[in-house]
Parts: C-alpha cells; sequence; structure tokens
C-alpha cells in the first residue's frame, strides 16, 4: 500500500515515519522545500529520540519519501492522511482549520481512483463532514471516504506511541474505509492492539475528551498541592494514594507549574468553544483552562518570594524552557509566563535547556543563554527548575551550592528531595510538600 502524508510537522513526520516501519510506501509532502530539503540531508526539524535513525533506516531502504509534489504523491496513494497544524484562532480560541481546508481542496484536484481521506490533525466534531463537502464539491464523481484517526502521540515518546499504542481509534461508517485502514494498521492488529470502530463524529470527540480528562487531572492535582502546602501534607504521597486506586491511575498526577505544549492548552480551548456552539458548555474545563493560566503566571511569584520578595538586580538561574523534557517544544510552556514575570520584576535571568534553547530564542529576549547547566547557576542568586530534565536529576549538589551566591532552590518540579535539599544547606521551595 502507499501512503500521502500531507505535512511534516510533529505528527506527520512521526506518523510516516512509522508507517514505514510498518513496511508500507509514504511519501511526506510539505510546501516548505526548505524543510524537504533538510529532511533529505536527514536533518530533523524537531527533536524527537530515535527519529533521526528511524527516518534514515527507512529512507534507504525505499520506503519513506519527501516532496513537495503534492499532486504526484497524492495520485498514487492508497490513502491521504491530513497531519496539517490546527492551532487556535485569535479571538475566540477555536482551531483554526484553514489548513485542513486548503489541503483538502488540493486533495480533491489530485486524487486518481478510490482514495480514503485520513484526518490525523487535531480537529473538532464535524470537521471531517466538511473536508468531505469540500471534496464533493470540486470532484463530484470522485471515489472516496473521509476517516477521522486522530493521533494520540506524547512529545519525547512519539515512536513508542505510535509502534506500542494503548488504541487506536478510527472513525467511519464505510466498509471499503474500514478494510483500508484496517490493512494500514495490520501490525499493531497482529499484535492485538485494541483498534476501536466508531463513527466519524465520534472519534473527532474522543481526540478532545481524552485530552481534556488528562488536562483536568494535571490541573486537579496542582489544586490538591496548593492545599497540602497550606495543611502540611505531601502531595507526592497523596498522588500515590490515589493513583493506586485502579478507577484513578497513577498518570498525570505529578504536581508542577502547569500544562502546556501543543495539545492540552489548544484542544482544551477547542473543546469549549464546540460546546459553547452546540449550546452544552462543559464548566469544568472551563474552570481548567482559567485555573492552568492562573498558575503559570503564579509560579513567578513563589520564585520572587523565595528570593526575599524582590528580585531588582538579582540574578535567576533557570533550568529548562520547554514544557516538557525529550522535546524541544516551546508551544505554551509555563516558562513564557514564568520569565517574562521575572524580567518585568527586574531580575536578571540567565537559562539553560538541553534541546530547547534555539525555539526559546525566538519567543523570548532580554534573557542570558547558556550552553550548561552549571554555567547558569554561577553566581545566581535563586535557582529555579522549571522542566523535568532527567540531566538535573544527577546535579552535584555540592558544586550547585558552591556555584550560587545564595542556596535558594525553587524547584517547580519537584526533582529533588525536601530532607536530602535541607541537609546540604538549601533553602528549597518545592510544589505541595511541606
Amino acid at each position: 500500500m502507499r501512503i500521502a502524508m500531507i505535512g511534516t510537522g510533529y505528527v506527520g513526520l512521526v506518523s510516516g515515519t512509522c508507517f514505514s516501519e510498518f513496511g508500507i510506501t509514504v511519501t511526506c509532502v510539505d510546501n516548505d522545500a526548505n524543510k524537504i530539503e533538510k529532511l533529505h540531508q536527514n536533518i530533523m526539524p524537531i527533536y524527537e529520540p530515535g527519529l533521526d535513525e528511524m527516518v534514515a533506516d527507512n529512507v534507504k531502504d525505499g520506503r519513506l519519501f519527501f516532496t513537495t509534489d503534492l499532486k504526484a504523491a497524492v495520485k498514487e496513494a492508497d490513502a491521504v492522511f491530513i497531519a496539517v497544524g490546527t492551532p487556535s484562532r485569535r479571538g475566540d480560541g477555536h482551531a483554526d482549520l484553514s489548513y485542513v481546508y486548503a489541503a483538502a481542496e488540493e486533495i480533491a484536484d489530485a486524487m486518481d481512483g478510490y482514495t480514503v481521506v485520513v484526518n490525523k490533525s487535531t480537529v473538532p466534531v464535524g470537521t471531517g463532514d466538511e473536508v468531505e463537502k469540500i471534496i464533493r464539491k470540486r470532484r463530484p464523481d470522485a471515489k472516496f471516504d473521509v476517516v477521522s484517526n486522530p493521533e494520540f502521540l506524547r512529545e519525547g515518546s512519539a515512536i513508542n506511541d505510535f509502534m506500542r499504542p494503548d488504541r487506536v481509534v478510527i472513525g467511519t461508517e464505510s466498509e471499503d474505509a474500514r478494510a483500508v485502514m484496517k490493512q494500514l494498521y495490520r501490525v499493531l492488529y497482529l499484535i492485538e492492539t485494541p483498534i476501536v470502530f466508531t463513527s466519524r463524529r465520534t472519534s473527532e470527540l474522543i481526540k478532545y475528551a481524552g485530552n481534556t480528562f488528562l488536562a483536568t487531572k494535571i490541573t486537579f492535582i496542582n489544586e490538591i498541592a496548593d492545599l497540602c502546602e497550606k495543611v502540611g501534607a505531601d502531595v507526592h504521597d497523596v498522588a500515590r494514594g490515589i493513583g493506586l486506586d485502579g478507577r484513578i491511575g497513577k498518570k498525570f498526577l505529578h504536581a508542577g507549574p502547569g500544562y502546556g505544549g501543543s495539545c492540552f492548552p489548544k484542544d482544551t480551548l477547542a473543546l469549549v468553544k464546540t460546546a459553547r456552539d452546540f449550546g452544552s458548555p462543559i464548566r469544568i474545563v472551563e474552570t481548567v483552562v482559567a485555573v492552568n493560566e492562573e498558575r503559570k503566571k503564579a509560579m513567578a511569584e513563589r520564585i520572587i518570594s523565595a528570593a526575599g520578595g524582590d528580585v531588582k538586580g538579582k540574578t535567576v538561574a533557570v533550568l529548562g524552557l520547554t514544557f516538557k523534557p525529550n522535546t524541544d517544544d516551546m508551544r505554551d510552556s509555563p516558562s513564557l509566563d514564568i520569565i517574562p514575570a521575572l524580567v518585568k520584576a527586574g531580575a536578571k535571568v540567565r537559562a539553560f535547556d538541553p534541546e530547547g534553547t534555539e525555539e526559546a530564542k525566538k519567543l523570548l529576549s532580554g534573557i542570558e543563554y547558556v550552553d550548561d547547566a552549571y554555567d547558569a547557576l554561577n553566581g545566581a542568586d535563586v535557582l529555579t527548575i522549571i522542566t523535568e530534565w532527567n540531566e538535573f536529576r544527577a546535579l552535584d549538589l555540592k558544586r550547585v551550592k558552591s556555584l550560587l551566591k545564595t542556596p535558594t532552590v525553587v524547584d517547580l518540579r519537584n526533582v529533588w528531595d525536601p530532607a536530602e535539599m535541607r541537609a546540604a544547606g538549601f533553602t528549597y521551595v518545592s510544589v505541595g510538600r511541606p
């Protein structure tokens, strides 16, 4: 079988590469000629562990191709995946579907024979219907089906998530499309991965419902962490105590500065907008969005307070800029709220991130970037950890203390043990722990 993957962003590039690993011939298409040229040189547009090696192997074996020629790629394809961006629209927070609809028009003009058009992008309920209308209007006699196949990839572990997923969700009521999709995911079917076939609109809603539920879990434990600080409890023990309940589960119960990234912020906003449009507001999600935004902004005050209530003229060392470890993605990272607030308060910010510095430079100005964690600490009045990269857990605490002007640490990810930090002579502030 042959696939055309429209878009070589995070979802498109990872999905296309993994499909080629399944033995399927995949052509990834992008209108950015520079990006395609770099992919031909095996230069990845994103940081994802193991992706460059997998791309190189499948290109070498003749299963993975990159091009700007959408027409040629679609003409030969049994299935065409739309994997373009759906950022939050300015003004109302709804998903911007202009890239999806533009791709649908181009696909319609290029199709040759029966084609399954698959929405891989995260799209609001009803988008598949609109894509079908667009294609039908341009090609009234074309034979095609539009399918919803949402992605559930976590940045930093996306390859594993695609190759060994918890489930695959496919939204279609067409038997022909169902047969094509079963063949594409045959490798996962053979290892008994749950494959959920449902209606297209149900599939679209599953994606949003899943992400907003996880965002709600994060926000819930963050609010519990605040309560723990007031009553003298430990949020780690609370999370473990409730997470061992099989009905709740232990994942996404890690207190911190609030969620960010490419999915949760825009997907919660999009679901809120969709629910309002259909006259069925989801108030719990509306609250999650509001609480998360307030939390990210409040983290700067926590740092300022630890520094004696005033950071004017003081140096704040920041470790971690991306929204999570093992990615260079800065989208909606808590650092984008925390650092500007520190700078506005008069702080000199010196920052280090293992992979996110180049992306951060596009979004955060007026701060000093360094190439090593210890360089960030040298002479700083306070250290704060925003992203929990594993290498930060292994820092030499004696060296950390010797480099800091004052041994004050604000750990927004609970990387270190409070008792160990106090014993080492630090003034240590964490989240949700006494």
